[in-house]
Protein backbone atom coordinates (compact mmCIF):
# COMPACT_ATOMS: atom_id res chain seq x y z
CA UNK A 1 0.00 0.00 0.00
CA UNK A 2 1.05 3.65 -0.88
CA UNK A 3 0.44 6.34 1.70
CA UNK A 4 -0.89 9.40 0.22
CA UNK A 5 -0.50 12.95 2.24
CA UNK A 6 -2.42 15.88 0.88
CA UNK A 7 -0.80 18.99 1.97
CA UNK A 8 -2.86 21.50 -0.19
CA UNK A 9 -1.13 23.21 -3.13
CA UNK A 10 -2.13 24.69 -6.69
CA UNK A 11 -3.41 20.77 -6.88
CA UNK A 12 -6.08 21.13 -4.80
CA UNK A 13 -6.92 24.98 -5.48
CA UNK A 14 -10.81 25.66 -6.40
CA UNK A 15 -11.48 28.81 -7.94
CA UNK A 16 -14.01 31.88 -6.41
CA UNK A 17 -16.13 32.66 -10.07
CA UNK A 18 -17.83 35.78 -7.48
CA UNK A 19 -14.05 37.10 -6.33
CA UNK A 20 -12.09 36.04 -8.78
CA UNK A 21 -9.83 34.02 -6.11
CA UNK A 22 -8.41 30.91 -5.08
CA UNK A 23 -9.50 28.98 -2.07
CA UNK A 24 -9.44 25.58 -0.44
CA UNK A 25 -12.13 23.31 0.26
CA UNK A 26 -11.80 19.44 -0.15
CA UNK A 27 -8.62 17.06 -1.54
CA UNK A 28 -9.28 16.03 -5.36
CA UNK A 29 -6.79 13.50 -4.90
CA UNK A 30 -9.54 10.92 -4.56
CA UNK A 31 -11.95 11.71 -7.63
CA UNK A 32 -7.96 11.80 -9.65
CA UNK A 33 -7.68 8.41 -8.46
CA UNK A 34 -10.75 6.95 -9.57
CA UNK A 35 -11.01 9.11 -13.09
CA UNK A 36 -7.27 7.82 -14.04
CA UNK A 37 -8.97 4.67 -13.25
CA UNK A 38 -6.08 3.55 -10.47
CA UNK A 39 -5.77 0.06 -9.44
CA UNK A 40 -2.86 0.44 -6.69
CA UNK A 41 -3.68 0.70 -2.94
CA UNK A 42 -3.52 3.73 -1.37
CA UNK A 43 -4.52 5.59 2.32
CA UNK A 44 -5.31 8.77 1.55
CA UNK A 45 -4.68 11.05 4.35
CA UNK A 46 -4.96 14.86 4.04
CA UNK A 47 -2.45 16.95 6.70
CA UNK A 48 -3.12 20.22 5.46
CA UNK A 49 -4.55 22.18 2.50
CA UNK A 50 -2.62 25.29 2.52
CA UNK A 51 -0.58 26.79 0.07
CA UNK A 52 3.23 26.24 0.36
CA UNK A 53 4.18 30.07 0.34
CA UNK A 54 2.55 30.13 3.57
CA UNK A 55 4.12 26.95 5.14
CA UNK A 56 6.18 27.34 7.94
CA UNK A 57 9.03 25.31 9.57
CA UNK A 58 6.08 24.00 11.87
CA UNK A 59 4.19 22.83 8.61
CA UNK A 60 7.17 21.23 7.48
CA UNK A 61 7.66 19.32 10.80
CA UNK A 62 4.73 18.17 10.34
CA UNK A 63 4.81 16.72 7.32
CA UNK A 64 7.83 14.86 8.28
CA UNK A 65 6.78 13.68 10.99
CA UNK A 66 3.81 12.34 9.40
CA UNK A 67 6.62 10.91 6.99
CA UNK A 68 8.30 8.95 9.96
CA UNK A 69 4.87 7.90 11.51
CA UNK A 70 3.46 6.04 8.26
CA UNK A 71 3.70 2.54 8.40
CA UNK A 72 4.43 2.10 5.05
CA UNK A 73 7.40 2.30 3.11
CA UNK A 74 6.33 4.01 0.19
CA UNK A 75 5.12 7.99 0.17
CA UNK A 76 3.42 10.35 -1.79
CA UNK A 77 2.71 13.96 -0.74
CA UNK A 78 0.98 16.47 -2.62
CA UNK A 79 2.66 19.87 -2.58
CA UNK A 80 1.95 23.19 -3.77
CA UNK A 81 5.27 24.22 -6.35
CA UNK A 82 6.68 27.32 -4.91
CA UNK A 83 8.21 25.80 -1.62
CA UNK A 84 8.37 21.64 -2.95
CA UNK A 85 12.05 21.12 -3.11
CA UNK A 86 12.33 23.17 0.76
CA UNK A 87 10.04 20.34 2.11
CA UNK A 88 11.99 17.52 0.12
CA UNK A 89 14.89 18.85 2.16
CA UNK A 90 13.45 18.64 4.94
CA UNK A 91 12.23 15.26 4.98
CA UNK A 92 15.54 14.19 3.58
CA UNK A 93 18.08 15.53 6.52
CA UNK A 94 15.46 14.98 8.88
CA UNK A 95 17.19 12.95 12.07
CA UNK A 96 14.42 10.51 11.98
CA UNK A 97 15.68 6.66 11.83
CA UNK A 98 11.28 6.07 10.91
CA UNK A 99 12.65 7.48 7.34
CA UNK A 100 15.29 5.45 7.03
CA UNK A 101 14.10 2.70 3.77
CA UNK A 102 11.60 4.54 2.59
CA UNK A 103 10.55 5.97 -0.67
CA UNK A 104 8.82 8.93 -0.92
CA UNK A 105 7.75 11.57 -3.65
CA UNK A 106 6.76 14.93 -3.47
CA UNK A 107 4.24 16.29 -6.50
CA UNK A 108 1.95 18.87 -7.12
CA UNK A 109 0.46 20.98 -10.27
CA UNK A 110 1.09 23.94 -11.89
CA UNK A 111 -2.62 24.56 -12.67
CA UNK A 112 -5.45 23.77 -10.23
CA UNK A 113 -7.23 20.34 -10.95
CA UNK A 114 -10.29 22.17 -10.55
CA UNK A 115 -9.82 24.06 -13.94
CA UNK A 116 -9.91 20.87 -16.23
CA UNK A 117 -6.48 21.74 -17.88
CA UNK A 118 -4.87 20.77 -14.95
CA UNK A 119 -1.11 18.97 -15.13
CA UNK A 120 -2.19 17.87 -11.67
CA UNK A 121 -3.72 14.23 -12.82
CA UNK A 122 -0.64 13.78 -14.84
CA UNK A 123 1.18 14.30 -11.85
CA UNK A 124 -0.11 12.12 -9.76
CA UNK A 125 -0.26 9.02 -12.23
CA UNK A 126 3.51 9.21 -12.35
CA UNK A 127 4.02 10.32 -9.15
CA UNK A 128 2.49 6.91 -8.34
CA UNK A 129 4.65 5.33 -10.36
CA UNK A 130 7.85 6.26 -9.75
CA UNK A 131 7.23 5.52 -5.73
CA UNK A 132 6.46 2.04 -6.40
CA UNK A 133 9.87 1.76 -8.68
CA UNK A 134 12.12 3.90 -7.24
CA UNK A 135 14.88 2.66 -4.67
CA UNK A 136 15.07 4.17 -0.86
CA UNK A 137 15.14 8.13 -0.83
CA UNK A 138 13.20 11.49 -1.40
CA UNK A 139 12.09 12.92 -4.45
CA UNK A 140 10.64 15.45 -6.75
CA UNK A 141 8.44 14.23 -9.39
CA UNK A 142 6.91 16.85 -11.96
CA UNK A 143 6.05 16.50 -15.65
CA UNK A 144 6.84 12.89 -16.17
CA UNK A 145 10.35 13.54 -14.56
CA UNK A 146 11.84 12.15 -11.14
CA UNK A 147 14.29 13.94 -9.46
CA UNK A 148 16.62 13.31 -6.43
CA UNK A 149 15.38 16.34 -3.68
CA UNK A 150 18.94 17.62 -4.08
CA UNK A 151 19.14 17.88 -7.52
CA UNK A 152 16.23 19.49 -8.56
CA UNK A 153 14.90 23.25 -9.13
CA UNK A 154 11.83 25.22 -9.67
CA UNK A 155 12.53 27.47 -13.13
CA UNK A 156 10.02 29.79 -12.40
CA UNK A 157 10.31 31.93 -15.66
CA UNK A 158 10.05 28.55 -17.80
CA UNK A 159 7.35 27.31 -15.53
CA UNK A 160 9.29 23.95 -15.25
CA UNK A 161 11.59 21.64 -13.02
CA UNK A 162 14.76 21.50 -13.84
CA UNK A 163 17.91 18.75 -12.82
CA UNK A 164 20.38 20.51 -11.17
CA UNK A 165 23.75 18.83 -10.59
CA UNK A 166 25.26 20.61 -7.23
Amino acid sequence: MIRVLVTGGTFDKEYNELTGTLFFKDTHVPEMLRLGRSRVEVQVDTLMMMDSLDMTDADRARIVAACGAAPESRLLVTHGTDTMVTTARAIATAEDAALSGKTIVLTGAMVPYAFGSSDGLFNLGSALSFVQALPPGVYVAMNGRCFEWDKVEKDREAGVFRDVRR
